[in-house]
């Protein structure tokens, strides 16, 4: 009892998942990500972490003298099942759904833990979860989807996620979801308060006021995404509901000077800096996130919220971690 156990993360980005993860138990024996942003940042973080550069679907563990991990992890694309996209599935080049569950048939981990939207829950996708389920039978595994919202485990956030968890019988059968940690998360106003009259704000209360929910879901992570914003018109508008300029990010929070005025519209608002989106994500302060505003900003708004990954981490090691014999 109380030992650590290895993991395999693919798709890691800025590395929520696998932050969390650690936290639950975890220490990655390799990290693999294709985009060289994520993987500065992952470097700058963790530098004993073994972290590659690399489509994971060329990855071969032998090639790592790696045969086997306890737990195989990782975020795939939302994209081929996203509702704003063309939702193509696994016809969908960028599809990493099933290739990571073929990962499996190599690495035959212990247990299995992927990430992607909640519409792949949807009637639209029904065959690509047949296939994804027909091969973890094959495997001999037991599974089970999910949906969990980051706001119920700490996130002041709302951001849903679709979870597949899969494991031996034996251990599937000691597995439990995660129940919600609290009733609801802070507000944006809570959160980022101190951050606001960090240089002298004088309206930072004021502000606070009117920042009095959960953000939105933070998006704009997209390869194919322009700069660094909020999201979309709608997205826009709920962010002007809590008094934040969402059209572009800030290089810094306001000053002393800057007169807080919402009916003048986002000019008299404050933007969000890359630091207070992490906030929003559930990211520790410490998290360094490396790059141009632009490329930070895009790797944090694709993570997966560290305290939720935590939680879940937490029951898939109570899980593998069979009680004691009786004498």
């Amino acid at each position: 009892m109380g030992g650590r156990f290895t993991s395999l993360e693919i798709g890691a980005g800025v590395g929520g998942q696998a932050l969390g993860l650690e936290r639950a138990g975890f220490d990655p024996v390799v990290v693999i990500d294709n985009d060289p942003h994520p993987c500065r940042t992952l470097r700058a973080n963790r530098p004993g972490w073994n972290v590659l550069e690399m489509d994971f679907k060329d990855f071969v563990g032998a090639d790592y003298r790696i045969s086997t991990v306890d737990l195989l992890s990782g975020g795939v694309p939302s994209t081929p099942y996203s509702i704003a996209g063309k939702q193509e599935g696994t016809r969908d080049e960028r599809d990493l759904l099933t290739a990571a569950v073929y990962l499996a048939i190599e690495l035959q981990p212990r247990a299995i833990l992927l990430e992607t939207t909640p519409s792949l829950l949807s009637p639209k996708f029904v065959k690509v979860r047949e296939e994804v389920e027909a091969e973890l039978k094959h495997l001999d595994y037991s599974w089970e989807w999910n949906v969990l919202d980051a706001q119920n485990f700490g996130v002041p956030q709302t951001r849903r996620s679709c979870l597949v968890v899969a494991m031996r019988p034996d251990d599937f059968a000691r597995f439990e979801w995660p129940s919600p940690t609290q009733q609801a998360g802070a507000t944006v106003g809570e959160v980022l308060r101190d951050s606001m009259a960090s240089k002298g704000w004088p309206f930072a209360d004021a502000w606070a006021l009117l920042a009095n929910r959960i953000a939105p879901t933070i998006v704009g992570g997209s390869k194919n995404h322009g700069g660094a914003d909020l999201g979309p018109t709608r997205t826009k508008r709920q962010w002007m509901e809590l008094a934040v300029n969402a059209h572009s990010l800030g290089d810094d929070v306001p000053g002393e000077d800057f007169f807080f005025d919402p009916d003048l519209g986002r000019d008299g608002v404050p933007k969000l800096t890359v630091e207070q989106v992490m906030k929003l994500q559930g990211l520790p302060d410490d998290w360094i996130v490396t790059g141009g505003k632009t490329a930070r900003y895009k790797q944090v708004a694709q993570a997966f919220p560290p305290p939720l990954a935590e939680a879940v981490g937490h029951r898939i090691v109570a899980a593998l971690t069979p009680p004691a014999s009786v004498r």
